[in-house]
């Protein structure tokens, strides 16, 4: 299927590596050209040349506009942002959580969202085909236990996009939330260690607590979470907007 993409101009946070990373090279096979930022320059460093890039933390605010702006400047334009960015925060009991790692979570998962798209707007506007894409996650629709910080900006991200939804709607920009459940790789390894750890079980036993709420008892690829983002990008997503999309295999509850 020819999803249209061709020449369109892209902005993905955290493009570098994991999911950013299918994102980018999706992006890249459908014929579109990407900026992206990354904290990890060895990462960047892997990138195709045709990716414009640049070293930069979201969480600093300076730093993330400068590159919005650059990049913007750089592709002549913006016909899609994917604010990709995130951390898993701390795992820990609400009263262990201390206030830096609370904002520090949330400044990186949502407040990094709403810099990009404010920096963004004037130039999505002057595109034919303006789409923005939050990643959020099943913690932002079920919540999860011990990740406080991070279900809580999760659940923010999707406030967030439905109320861009209606306030940009009348420019002809649709925004969308994606939701990813237990996504394949070493950050959601990492984050069943560290819960395993927190809980005194073994890694086995988390996992097959976290797949028993799952009906697609599989790990979900990061590709399939970049086609999604590529369909709401193309213009045969014209109409869907003001969505947060499960790409999670019925995920029921995080345990």
């Amino acid at each position: 299927m020819d999803l249209q993409l061709k020449r369109q101009r892209a902005i993905v946070t955290a493009g570098a590596a994991g999911i950013g990373r299918a994102i980018v090279d999706a992006m890249l096979d459908a014929g579109m050209t990407v900026a992206t930022c990354d904290i990890d320059e060895n990462a960047l460093a892997t990138l195709p040349d045709t990716v414009l890039r640049k070293r930069v933390d979201v969480s600093d605010e300076r730093a993330l506009t400068a590159f919005t702006d650059w990049a913007i400047a750089e592709l002549g334009g913006l016909d899609c942002l994917v604010n990709n960015a995130g951390i898993a925060g701390p795992t820990a009991r609400i009263e262990d959580i201390e206030t830096t790692d609370w904002r520090k979570t949330l400044d990186i998962v949502l407040t990094s969202q709403f810099l990009t798209v404010s920096r963004s707007v004037a130039a999505l506007r002057e595109s034919v085909n303006p789409s923005i894409t939050n990643m959020s996650s099943i913690a932002g629709r079920v919540g999860f236990a011990l990740r406080t910080p991070y279900a809580a900006a999760k659940w923010g991200v999707i406030g967030l996009t439905k109320s861009l939804a209606i306030e940009l709607g009348e420019s002809g920009i649709r925004v969308n939330a994606i939701l990813p459940g237990l996504v394949a790789g070493d950050r959601q390894r990492r984050v069943l260690e560290a819960k395993a750890q927190q809980r005194g079980q073994s890694f086995a036993e988390v996992e097959a607590e976290a797949f028993r709420y799952t009906s697609i008892k599989e790990y979900v690829p990061s590709e399939a979470i970049a086609a999604q983002i590529l369909y709401l990008a193309s213009p045969l997503g014209r109409f869907v907007s003001g969505q947060a999309i499960s790409v999670c295999g019925d995920t029921r509850m995080l345990a």
